[in-house]
């Protein structure tokens, strides 16, 4: 009860907030603007101002506005402003909020089909994933949130998940009763328990002081997250192993999806797919900076071995029945893609 009363009082937060940013964008310096917006809608981003999915949302942004002529303002709200990635995607089921990049590991939350995606193991490297998300499948799997009241976009790049630590991970027993931070995701929780770890669920903004004060002996993340938050000054041990390539998606709420006409539908997922275009430059961009940034402090990088790997590969059995169970064939088709 209180939790609902809460997402009532933020969604009437986030109306005064969007009225705001009406009277802003009407009256300038006093006067009238002749071709206010028709719309203003909130775009929900929990990274960094000069992350590369931020950087994405602000091209998305100004593409809608200019090839509608300015019929439709998208005011971008970053590092977590609107709420956690959970949070946001609840706020987006009655349209509190109209846009959102969120990771495929928060939305298979809702939208458990979309598991398989993010299945650990399952991708050989960056290309082998893009085939799956740019063909038909994933074109495909964005059509699936539409039932939780979910419009899919776009793709996004997020690079390889890894481990880093306060201790060296070289082999499966090295995982053995390590308190591992994981996103806010019962796959991914179950991913690590799979490996003798123990999971932690914290949130992104408070895991770097969970490994300071010995909360958590370490966390799994990308290139970019990694050094971005500082997280290599308390783990200082990277290990590349690759377990997931979690794509993150651009959504629109379907509430206000449906609000629009067919015109604006399309010019809408054009300027995400040519956004996701953009975010992928900028990512690779990035992805290359912060490893030099962080290789520079002085961290360790270890690479697991294939032999190793392999047996990291073959402990995601269980987690591949217990998530994939009925749709089996379909996580052997994106292995084979």
């Amino acid at each position: 009860m209180k939790r609902k009363v809460l997402m009532i009082i933020i969604a009437l937060v986030l109306i005064v907030t969007v009225a705001l940013s009406i009277s802003l964008l009407v009256f300038k310096s006093g006067k009238e603007v002749s071709n206010p917006p028709e719309y203003v809608l909130l775009y929900a981003e929990n990274q960094i101002e000069n992350y590369p999915t931020t950087q994405g949302a602000y091209r998305f942004a100004d593409l809608v506005y200019e090839k509608t002529d300015g019929r439709i303002k998208i005011l971008v709200k970053y590092d977590a402003e609107l709420g956690s990635e959970n949070e946001v995607i609840q706020q987006m089921s009655y349209g509190g909020v109209a846009f959102a990049r969120v990771s495929l590991s928060q939305l298979a939350e809702f939208v458990p089909e979309m598991n398989v995606l993010q299945m650990p193991y399952i991708y050989s490297s960056s290309e082998h994933m893009w085939r799956v998300l740019d063909g038909e499948l994933g074109d495909e799997f964005l059509r699936k949130p539409e039932d939780a009241g979910i419009v899919g976009l776009s793709w996004y790049d997020a690079g390889a998940r890894n481990f880093y630590s306060v201790r060296p991970i070289k082999t499966l027993e090295d995982l053995q009763g390590m308190n591992m931070r994981v996103q806010e995701s019962a796959m991914m929780a179950d991913m690590v328990s799979a490996l003798g770890a123990n999971p932690a669920k914290i949130v992104y903004s408070e895991v770097y002081s969970a490994i300071e004060q010995g909360i958590v002996d370490g966390a799994e993340n990308n290139w970019p997250s990694y050094e971005a938050m500082r997280h290599y000054k308390v783990a200082k041990y990277y290990t590349i192993d690759e377990h997931t390539r979690v794509p993150e998606l651009q959504i629109c709420s379907k509430a206000i999806w449906d609000k629009l006409s067919d015109s604006d539908k399309q010019i809408i997922t054009e300027c995400a797919k040519e956004s996701a275009l953009y975010e992928r430059e900028l990512w690779a961009a990035r992805e290359k900076i912060s490893r030099e940034v962080a290789k520079s402090s002085g961290i360790t990088v270890i690479e697991l071995s294939a032999e190793e790997k392999a047996r990291f590969r073959e402990a995601m059995s269980g987690v591949y029945t217990k998530y994939c169970g009925d749709q089996m064939d379909m996580l052997k088709k994106i292995m084979n893609y």
